[in-house]
């Protein structure tokens, strides 16, 4: 058969499905509005079948039955809504590309055709005119090449012959490309969707993943899975359809609920917030790592790594680095332990417990609560019996204030709505003794504060802690002089409620170390993006506060941005040190496709191992390098800027740090066509950007101007990672401008590629 036939009759099986779609998005359609109504109805009847009546017990407990009722009706009416809703929208997502590859296989002597797609999709007899991408058998697809294959079942390998490996680009329902090949995803696909432009969000890579991508999608029994993947080599994207795919997988026992994924930034965030709905799932929660410490360090300003990478611009004494890495280690952190279990007779630091501006109970009656308890106890435990012998003293006052003439003349002062509000709230039955329970409830209530205080162990102090057993080190790294004064320099900043990065994830360790609190039993997985910029300390603390969760770990070490200016060990060696005791994979990526060959070779250069990073066979321009020899650099950066915005849609100026973005907006004025991006930004806009290089990691634009690669700019070696990471961000287009003198780091190898100005 012809390539033309058999195109002719893959377009007619296309125009089947797409038909077959349209219809079950017609009755999806209908079933949404029957269901909207029957919601509709059960919620506007809510209020007329659940009249309140508190008068009597009888009709009190009528009443609760009947809203209980009525609870479950509307849950159930809205749950359902919610399912119809999600078949459409997988649905939707099938509509113009319904399925990207086909396999033919031979099965105990029987042959099959297979359509792999976004989504399952069966016709009314059941049979399946479309295969999950996530599905066992799918796996070929991403895995095999023709002959014998074998792919996991719930009940073991099975082993087929793969006959035929056929991919499809189909854009509103029209075949574009179609080949037959022994490839997991031919370079003519590949090539035509990594030439189109860049969006606001990133994109679904389901009908291109590679095999070495499908291999981290599909892992499922690695404690700690680490990919450590060169600049635009998709380990980002490989993640978001790993998330989907364990989401498939363990649809039983796990939803979206159940995962974290820590990201860069929030452009970041909003970047990648399209894959999973494209894939028919629901997002699961993302955090930046700042959000995740301030949260659990309410009421303290942490510093950022953004921040703190500002600072570290200029050169950092020898003893802050020696300290830095110190504190910024998990030995630290299990120093820290060591240091508490070796102080048995240490009392905590402890504080006041205040109500109404006076101790209701002070520092120092918790401070004898917990001496007289068993030292040989472990600290958290002891910790644990102070705070229910506290909670047990709260009860033991509100049944002693129940009678007190001020709790009475409250009582009395009640109004009745108020009053029979109490009774139904506690289901507090008719008795002689109704009074007392209404008055121990009204106490409950008025001493909340303090049972909060208590379940949330504010009556511990970890700050004063922390700087207590840092005295106590017995240290020699630095001087006894230099530690003393970094440890007032601590006392004096939590004074205004501010805190470094370092010092602020050692003291969460240590307060949920010893309240045994702080910690999530029902996160399964952790993922976390660009984890070169992560300390060991913060990792450890991570795996400690989510101790039932699998961690996929994803980071280039040649983008090391935010601590390459101190930090020098290996990002592979450190992980596999820290989770020694665990099952860890390790997965490299070194093929680059988010540029052009032109650009990644022109980056691999600047690094010492670049060599191992192969460039995708996608041809564009070679990389410009402007030097401007007079004073028109500013201009003859937004002259740069405006021309490649005539072909591109997003351009972006990517700067070392804050200052000088805000340096080159200054010199565009009130040019609309420019949009300066700080951390705050939540999504990328098109036309002109100007940003710094660390907001701008894990994203990617048609187009990069690299500000002033000068040597006064970029001195020496020291600020290859900050580089490569710019021009890495680049997909079609690379452009360096240098005021003047040309950095060492452009080396003699690209002197045909500099235009003088």
């Amino acid at each position: 058969m012809s390539i033309n036939q058999s195109k002719q009759e893959e377009q007619e099986r296309v125009n089947v499905v797409a038909d077959k779609i349209d219809k079950k998005i017609e009755r999806v359609d209908q079933s949404i509005a029957q269901a909207h109504q029957e919601t509709h109805r059960i919620e506007r009847n809510y209020g007329e079948n659940t009249k309140v009546n508190t008068t009597e017990v009888d009709d009190q407990m009528e009443t609760n039955a009947s809203v209980q009722q009525q609870k479950q009706l509307v849950a159930l009416a809205v749950e359902n809504e919610n399912i119809l809703n999600s078949n459409k929208l997988k649905l939707e997502n099938l509509q113009g590309s319904p399925y990207f590859g086909r396999i033919d296989i031979v099965e105990d002597g029987e042959e099959d055709t297979l359509y792999i797609g976004t989504s399952t999709l069966q016709d009314e007899d059941g049979e399946f005119l479309i295969y999950d991408w996530r599905a066992p058998i799918s796996g070929i697809y991403y895995n095999g090449v023709l002959g014998k294959v074998h792919y996991q079942t719930p009940n073991g390998p099975t082993t087929v012959d793969l006959k035929k490996k056929r991919q499809f680009q189909i854009v509103h329902n029209q075949i574009r490309t179609m080949f037959d090949t022994n490839e997991t995803v031919g370079d003519e696909i590949l090539q035509s969707v990594l030439s189109e432009y860049s969006d606001e969000y990133l994109r679904n890579i389901v009908s291109t993943i590679q095999r070495e991508q499908n291999t981290i999608i599909r892992d499922t029994h690695s404690d700690v899975l680490l990919v450590q993947g060169v600049a635009g080599s998709g380990k980002t994207s490989a993640i978001l359809q790993r998330v989907a795919y364990l989401l498939y997988h363990s649809r039983s026992t796990m939803n979206a609920d159940n995962i974290v994924l820590f990201s860069p930034n929030k452009l970041f965030s909003n970047y990648i917030s399209e894959v999973l709905p494209s894939l028919g799932e629901r997002n699961m929660r993302q955090v930046t790592l700042n959000e995740f410490i301030s949260l659990r360090l309410s009421g303290v300003q942490v510093e950022t790594l953004f921040e703190r990478y500002e600072k570290d611009e200029h050169n950092l004494p020898e003893t802050t680095i020696k300290i830095r890495l110190y504190k910024e280690s998990g030995e630290f952190l299990d120093h820290l332990a060591e240091l508490e279990e070796t102080h048995p007779d240490h009392i905590l630091h402890f504080e006041d417990v205040i109500f109404d501006g006076k101790p209701f109970f002070t520092k120092e009656e918790i401070s004898k609560i917990y001496d007289h308890i068993n030292h040989a106890y472990h600290i958290p435990d002891r910790f644990l019996k102070t705070k229910n012998i506290l909670i047990k003293r709260l009860q033991k006052r509100i049944h002693a204030d129940r009678n007190e003439d001020w709790v009475q003349a409250e009582i009395d002062n009640l109004s009745d709505e108020d009053f029979q509000q109490i009774i139904t709230d506690h289901n507090i039955e008719e008795s002689a003794s109704q009074r007392e329970i209404i008055a121990e409830e009204f106490l409950r209530d008025r001493y909340a504060p303090i049972y909060n205080a208590l379940i949330n162990n504010y009556f511990f102090n970890p700050y004063k802690e922390y700087l207590f057993l840092l005295g106590e080190m017995d240290q020699d790294l630095v001087p006894d002089n230099v530690w003393q004064t970094m440890i007032e320099s601590i006392d004096d900043s939590i004074e205004t409620h501010k805190l470094n990065l370092s010092d602020s994830v050692a003291i969460l360790y240590l307060r949920d170390l010893l309240t045994d609190g702080g910690i999530n039993h029902a996160i399964q997985h952790i993922f976390i993006d660009e984890v070169q910029d992560y300390t060991m300390a913060q990792l450890k603390y991570i795996a400690h506060a989510f101790p039932n969760a699998k961690m996929t770990l994803l980071g280039d070490r040649a983008q090391d941005v935010l601590t390459s200016s101190y930090r020098k060990k290996d990002l592979v060696t450190e992980v596999n040190d820290l989770f020694n005791k665990k099952k860890i994979t390790t997965i490299t990526l070194n093929q680059s496709y988010r540029s052009t060959a032109e650009i990644t070779n022109f980056a691999t250069k600047l690094l010492p191992n670049g060599s191992e990073i192969k460039a995708f066979s996608r041809q564009g321009e070679d990389p410009v390098i402007k030097v401007f020899d007079n004073d028109d650099y500013y201009q003859g950066l937004k002259d740069t800027a405006r021309e490649l915005n005539k072909k591109y849609d997003t351009v972006a100026i990517l700067t070392r740090n804050q200052a000088q973005a805000e340096q080159i907006y200054a010199h565009y004025g009130d040019e609309s066509i420019v949009t300066l991006v700080d951390a705050d930004f939540r999504s990328i806009p098109k036309g002109i950007l100007v940003l710094p290089i660390y907001l701008a990691k894990g994203l990617e634009f048609d187009a990069v101007i690299a500000h002033d690669v000068s040597a006064t700019n970029y001195p020496d070696e020291r600020s290859v990672d900050v580089l490569y990471t710019i021009c890495t961000r680049a997909m079609h287009s690379l452009t360096l401008c240098v005021d003047k003198e040309v950095s060492p780091l452009l080396s003699h190898e690209s002197v045909d590629l500099i235009s003088e100005q």
